[in-house]
């Protein structure tokens, strides 16, 4: 695509699925990619270490159940030595073919990113932007933060600040 064509971002905000991720892949053509996270840029020559197409069951402080598909691409910031380019979008998507060529990936699940040096412990982000920088596709990525998903969905019989805490914060045996 040209630079006409070629839409200049992305706009994930922490709500990207699988799919979208795709989609807006497929809009940055060739280019490399580089992600950054945490307030650096990864180094040249990352590695995908693992893609991981997961279903959860969860019962949340408020006893409420919940249940989604997600799609975790796990990313080892370290490249070999003198790696002159980060990985090229064509490639992931290459590698993202390939499983899924064994391992079933749902558009539709929720994209999480596992990104860390082989030195630190992983750290969990999601997509923020998708953005054409300097002949690049940069991906940048958020923190995910925990969240109490009842006072997320501004429920008043839970977590809000007048609510009994014992009967809403606490799955109670």
């Amino acid at each position: 695509m040209d630079a006409m064509t070629s839409p200049p971002e992305t706009e994930f905000h922490g709500d990207a699925s699988f799919g979208a991720f795709l989609a807006a892949l497929a809009r940055s053509g060739r280019r490399e990619l580089m992600i950054v996270y945490g307030g650096r840029a990864i180094r040249p020559g990352y590695h995908v270490t693992e893609v991981k197409a997961g279903a959860f069951v969860t019962l949340d402080c408020g006893g409420n159940p919940d249940a989604w598909r997600e799609t975790i691409l796990q990313i080892e910031d370290l490249g070999p030595e003198g790696t002159p380019g980060y990985l090229p979008v064509d490639r992931l998507r290459g590698i993202l073919d390939r499983v899924a060529r064994q391992v079933a990936l749902d558009r539709d699940s929720r994209l999480t990113f596992e990104v860390g040096p082989p030195d630190e412990a992983m750290r969990v982000f999601d997509a923020d932007t998708l953005r054409i920088e300097d002949g690049r596709a940069v991906l940048r990525l958020a923190p995910r933060p925990a969240t109490c998903k009842p006072r997320h969905r501004a429920s008043q019989a839970c977590c809000a600040p007048k609510a009994d805490r014992e009967a809403c914060c606490a799955v109670s045996a």
